[in-house]
C-alpha cells in the first residue's frame, strides 16, 4: 500500500497569461498536487472566477523548465530572467481554430512560488518514490475515466 495516498498540496499564483500577440494580464494559477497521481501536477488558469484552461502538467518536467528549456509537444517550460526577476515561461499549445492555427497562450510564473510549490511536493512524494496502482489505472481506463 502507498503510504503516500491522500496527501495533496494546493497554490494559487498570481501569474501574467499573455495571449494572441496581446500584452500580458494577470490571471489566477491554481496549482495541485495529489499523491495518487504522484507524476502530476494539475493546472488551472483563470480570470474573474471563470476557469480558462486546464492542464496536467508533469512534474519533473515542470523542475526541469525552471533550470532549463524542455519540452517539444504541446506544453514547453523556459527560466527567463528579466534582471532580479526570475520567471518560468509556460508555452501551451491547444486546440485546432478554424482558421487551421492552434490555440497558443503563453504564461509567465514567478519561479521562486513555483520552486516552493514543487518543493512541497517532493516533501509529500518524494522523487524516485512514486508508485502507480496498475488495476486502479487499468480500472479506470475500462470505465471510460
Amino acid at each position: 500500500m502507498n503510504s503516500f495516498v491522500h496527501r495533496t498540496a494546493h497554490k494559487t499564483l498570481v501569474v501574467q497569461l499573455q495571449a494572441g500577440g496581446t500584452g500580458r494580464c494577470p490571471v489566477l494559477a491554481h496549482l495541485g498536487y495529489d499523491a495518487t497521481d504522484p507524476f502530476a501536477v494539475t493546472a488551472v488558469f483563470s480570470h474573474d472566477g471563470r476557469v480558462l484552461a486546464r492542464w496536467r502538467l508533469d512534474r519533473e518536467m515542470l523542475a526541469e523548465g525552471l533550470r532549463g528549456p524542455v519540452g517539444v509537444g504541446d506544453v514547453r517550460f523556459s527560466p527567463v530572467s528579466t534582471g532580479v526577476w526570475e520567471e518560468v515561461r509556460m508555452e501551451f499549445l491547444g486546440d485546432a481554430r478554424s482558421d487551421g492555427g492552434r490555440q497558443h497562450a503563453v504564461v509567465f510564473a514567478w519561479a521562486p512560488a513555483l520552486a516552493s510549490f514543487l518543493r512541497e511536493t517532493r516533501e509529500i512524494v518524494p522523487p524516485g518514490r512514486e508508485e502507480v496502482r496498475v488495476d486502479d489505472f487499468l480500472a479506470s481506463v475500462i470505465a471510460g475515466g
